[in-house]
Order: C-alpha cells, then sequence, then structure tokens
C-alpha cells in the first residue's frame, strides 16, 4: 500500500549563500514503510556530497552554494511504488 497523500509536503525555503537548509518532508503512508529519496530539477539528490545530508525525509544542506537553488521534490519509495510531492523552491540568495 502506498498513499497519494503526502503527511507534509516539503515548502520553499529562502536562505543566504553560506547557511545551512533544510527542506522537510513526511511521506504518505504505506506498508511496507516507504523510503524518502529526493530530486533536484528532476535528477536525483546524491548523499556522496559531504554537504548533503537525508535523514528520515529531511534533506539538509550544511552551508548552501548558489549552485544548490532550485526545484526539489521529495520522492517516497515502496514495493508498490512512488510518488512524487508537489515542487519547492530553494532560493539562495
Amino acid at each position: 500500500v502506498l498513499r497519494d497523500d503526502f503527511r507534509q509536503p516539503p515548502g520553499d525555503v529562502v536562505v543566504a549563500a553560506g547557511e545551512p537548509a533544510v527542506l522537510e518532508c513526511v511521506p504518505p503512508r504505506g506498508h511496507p514503510e516507504p523510503s524518502i529519496s529526493w530530486k533536484k530539477n528532476g535528477v536525483r539528490v546524491s548523499d556522496k556530497d559531504e554537504r548533503l545530508t537525508i535523514r528520515g525525509g529531511k534533506l539538509m544542506v550544511a552551508s548552501t552554494l548558489k549552485s544548490d537553488a532550485g526545484v526539489y521534490v521529495c520522492v517516497a519509495t515502496n514495493v508498490v511504488g512512488e510518488r512524487a510531492s508537489e515542487p519547492a523552491e530553494l532560493v539562495v540568495f
């Protein structure tokens, strides 16, 4: 089972360059519990970048760069399929 509705979709975030940013997402209820990944401008975000941490639905950017700005989508995935949240924009000024 994977419901359609995100319990908390990510919201737009505006930060100054160098500041930390957090995008929060609470996925839809599902069985098994869905795992969370993130996409930026349609491309999956890799947590290989040491500035990025994905933990429990949160995408944390330690110190934002101009290049982090973009449109982010939270993706919930389980065996049934996947659901994408509404997009949220990260603005870095």
